[in-house]
């Protein structure tokens, strides 16, 4: 018969459950450890897991109802570290071995990749102290165990190590921590640098991995997550590809010099590396340090990440909707085929076939649900399409009629009605009524005057200024046409521009600019394309990869542009200093019609200079 215990310590919030036993054996008054392992797991040759533990189901049934197997794993060892970042098959690895000898569970976790490995156990002086207060005694905080996190995630200071070695104790002691040894002062003074800073952020990322519900993301998740935050950045392909470069370029600069070094997550150029693997492939293991420095790069914290909408492509999950209107299944899902290619400007264009007949073309990525609905051209109309003119036009319909009802303009139904077809200009038939030997002897010599008359044009200026005459011969004569036409040039090979000594040209200039800009008499809005045509290099800062290319001048940019907004603001703040200079009287009224802001607009700023206003009259008074 199983016997329930009727005594145990319970954990304390966010406490591991290791803790929670060496406080039970403490309480307890077992002077021999292995009864307390008995007691426990009914077995006295249970080793100590400081992180995890196992044998879950005995010590669930021996604690009694309030405890599962799922909530000692979550509440009480740093599993949630670790859950968000693994496959569902290995969560549910996970929770089958901890129930029985937990035997390969550190592989399935992925640990073995070393982060600043733990050799001891760690505290917070301020969490210690607090829990002396409520508690009456410290207990072990899992979110102080965690591989890659030096700091407390509440109250920013760093964490200290207990005096006790883990490597040093027998495999079947549980430590509690004594706080007669424990180091509890609190520095007055903290200081923080570039290195804490961002080592502070990820604390608190970590701590939010905790409070993550238990089960509801996976790495399946995740990776879609990673996808559109990534192609946000312009850092994936249309066939769903990493840009490996500039994610390595653009990952290394966001953080402090040596930082990535300190964790042992440089990103070295060969293939695979982990952030390669990270955003690729889903069935490695990364450690979830690692995840945590990739969501800080894209801007995120755990709650704002976990909010992300997973990437589905620029247009969607097919299947897609069909847009002839002449079709009795016109807006509804049918289009299974999707071909997607790029324009000049980068952005995905969608071709869309449905089965009948109709072709349309679009373009991605989609931002609204109806965008789904807009057609930026039709390829190919369709029989189905054609047939319903015809059927329209002999109902009575006239061609403006036709026109409404299929989207389209009346010279596109005209020209379908009169069987006008978008054949080639008779022109070209009159090309073929002349011999092709005739024609071949007329364009050598015109094209052989032409090189005579101008003698300097290129291969590529001949082809382009003379196309019809270098197309003709190109395909009919060739061999003639190679050994007449002008020798190629050489290509000069252009070195490697330096693009950081242009990153810090242009941030000086644009701080000098800025400042004159800002002692003008005659306001004008600071925006990237005045200062960019002020200075010349209108074409470097609107570049899609600024942010790469040139990280300072972007950085400063991002500093000084101003919104319509800032800049009312700043013309209304000029008007009333002019107005306190010269000692005259005004109304917020006043100030708002000298300026020339819309009164919906000046309620924006209003509540602003009202607050500089008071902080003037403080000044004078």
């Amino acid at each position: 018969m199983i016997k329930i215990l009727t005594f145990f310590t319970d954990p304390y919030k966010d406490e591991l459950l290791y803790s929670s036993i060496a406080r039970y054996h403490f309480y307890s008054g077992n002077i021999n450890l292995k009864d307390t392992l008995e007691e426990l797991f009914r077995s006295r040759t249970v080793g100590a897991s400081v992180l995890f533990g196992s044998r879950f189901t005995i010590l669930a049934e021996q604690l009694g109802r309030n405890y599962s197997v799922e909530s000692l794993l979550n509440n009480h060892t740093i599993y949630p570290y670790y859950a968000l970042f693994i496959s569902v098959q290995r969560q549910q690895e996970v929770i089958s071995k901890v129930k029985g000898k937990a035997n390969g569970l550190y592989w399935s976790l992925g640990m073995a990749a070393g982060i600043l490995r733990r050799d001891g156990l760690y505290y917070c002086s301020l969490c210690a102290n607090v829990d002396i207060e409520k508690y009456g005694e410290p207990h072990i905080h899992r979110e102080h165990q965690l591989q890659g996190i030096e700091y407390c995630a509440h109250h920013e200071t760093k964490l200290k190590k207990y005096v006790c070695e883990l490597r040093t104790v027998s495999t079947f002691a549980y430590i509690r921590f004594d706080e007669k040894i424990m180091d509890l002062s609190v520095s007055q003074r903290i200081v923080h640098n570039e290195f804490s800073m961002v080592e502070i952020k990820l604390a608190k990322m970590a701590y939010q991995l905790f409070l993550v519900p238990f089960g509801k993301f996976s790495r399946e998740n995740i990776v879609l997550k990673y996808r559109a935050l990534l192609r946000g950045r312009n850092l994936m392909t249309l066939k769903n590809k990493v840009r490996k470069v500039e994610l390595h370029r653009a990952f290394s600069i966001k953080f402090p010099k040596g930082f990535l070094d300190k964790y042992e997550s440089s990103i070295i150029n060969e293939s695979p590396n982990w952030l390669n693997v990270i955003t690729s492939n889903e069935g490695k293991n990364v450690h979830p340090f690692r995840h945590l420095l990739l969501i800080f790069f894209l801007g995120q914290d755990i709650d704002s990440f976990l909010e992300i909408k997973p990437d589905q492509g620029p247009f969607g999950p097919g299947p897609w909707p069909c847009l002839n209107k002449a079709s009795k299944h016109f807006e509804r899902n049918v289009v299974n085929k999707l071909f997607i290619k790029s324009d000049r400007t980068a952005q995905p264009i969608g071709e869309f076939s449905c089965s009948c007949g109709f072709i349309y073309v679009r373009t991605g990525p989609d931002k609204t649900a109806n965008d789904k609905y807009r057609i930026r051209y039709i390829k190919v109309y369709g029989e189905s399409w054609h047939a319903e003119i015809h059927k329209l036009h002999n109902n009575g319909l006239s061609i403006n009629a036709i026109a409404k009802q299929l989207g389209v303009s009346k010279d596109i139904i005209s020209r379908q009605l009169r069987g006008i077809s978008k054949s080639k200009s008779k022109s070209k038939d009159k090309i073929k009524s002349v011999s092709k030997e005739e024609l071949i002897k007329k364009y050598r010599k015109e094209l052989l005057e032409v090189m005579k008359q101008i003698p300097n044009y290129s291969r590529t200026e001949l082809s382009k200024k003379y196309k019809k005459i270098y197309s003709y011969l190109f395909k009919n004569d060739k061999v003639w046409l190679i050994g007449h036409l002008p020798k190629k040039r050489k290509i000069i090979s252009c070195k490697t521009f330096d693009w950081k000594a242009r990153d810090e040209d242009y941030y000086e200039k644009i701080k000098i600019l800025h400042k004159d800009l800002l002692d003008l008499d005659k306001l004008v809005r600071i925006t990237r394309t005045f200062i960019g045509k002020r200075l010349g290099i209108i074409s470097s800062l609107v570049r899609s990869d600024t942010e790469i290319k040139l990280p300072r001048t972007n950085q400063l940019l991002s500093e000084i542009v101003e919104s319509v907004q800032d800049f009312q603001y700043r013309r209304c703040i000029k008007i009333l200093d002019e107005f306190i200079e010269e000692d005259e009287p005004f109304g917020i009224w006043k100030v708002q019609k000298k300026g020339g802001v819309h009164p919906r607009h000046f309620i924006e700023i209003k509540t602003k200079l009202e607050e500089y206003i008071e902080r003037k009259k403080d000044e004078n008074y």
